[in-house]
């Protein structure tokens, strides 16, 4: 099984040209043979609070069509970010589109100082992914900051925890720690997303990275490039590669 983490630099609100980027890199992922790309929080978008609603998407957006496609032509999950809309109400989300045509929505539960003006929380869509026997759960953000999360993701005997975040520089030492220390605690391998470009008009930190399920650090990127970390199962072990962008 080979991982995907994208590291991306998105565009304010620009979402053709974000797409762009999404299905460039699921190109750079499958040509290294990846059976899964997870993309950072609100990939699609770039981060935004204030004007989510003028971006937001539906549950069946036709603007996911062709993450679709590539999805089924290419066999591999695809996890992409996005404010979505569910009965009225919206979501810091991510889309999980499977090679068998079908999507399902994370939406993530515990939210950021200030995000609850814009956005709702919600405990009730929370997918499990599995691949080759491994149970894969997700985690937005803000989620990893609180212990619950990857204790819940635990109790359902999750082997490949997926943090998707938009941290800065002065907030990426915390997100190490805590993800550090989970997977040590709970035993999870880990693997985490970061935007390495401005969003929301702000630094991001990229160092988009991967711990094993004993808490060590398998693999890093830098704070600046765009590309992706890749990382492969091998028996008990993983192996990995950067592939700049």
């Amino acid at each position: 099984m080979i991982l995907a983490a994208a590291q991306t630099k998105p565009k304010r609100g620009d979402i053709s040209s974000n797409l762009l980027n999404h299905y460039q890199l699921i190109e750079l992922a499958v040509e290294n043979g990846a059976n899964l790309i997870a993309f950072p929080e609100l990939s699609i978008t770039g981060y935004e609070r204030e004007n989510a609603e003028e971006l937001v998407f539906t549950e069946d957006d036709y603007r996911i069509d062709h993450l679709k496609e590539l999805s089924t032509r290419y066999n591999i999950v695809i996890i992409a970010g996005a404010p979505i809309k569910i009965d009225s109400k919206m979501f810091i989300g991510e889309f999980v589109i499977a090679p068998d045509d079908s999507v399902s929505i994370y939406t993530k539960q515990f939210l950021h100082e200030g995000e609850d003006e814009f956005f709702e929380s919600s405990f009730d869509y929370n997918p499990m992914i599995e691949i080759e026997n491994q149970k894969i759960s997700l985690a937005i953000c803000a989620d990893i900051d609180n212990p619950l999360h990857p204790e819940n993701a635990k109790k359902r005997d999750t082997d490949i925890y997926i943090a998707s975040i938009f941290f800065s520089p002065n907030g990426i030492p915390n997100a190490y720690n805590h993800l550090q220390s989970y997977a040590e605690k709970h035993k999870m391998n880990i693997m985490m997303s970061n935007f390495s470009g401005e969003s929301w008009g702000s630094p991001s930190a990229g160092q988009s990275a991967f711990w094993n399920n004993k808490g060590e650090l398998v693999a890093q990127m830098n704070d600046s490039d765009s590309g992706l970390l890749l990382v492969e199962k091998q028996g008990n072990d993983w192996e990995s590669r950067i592939v700049k962008f």
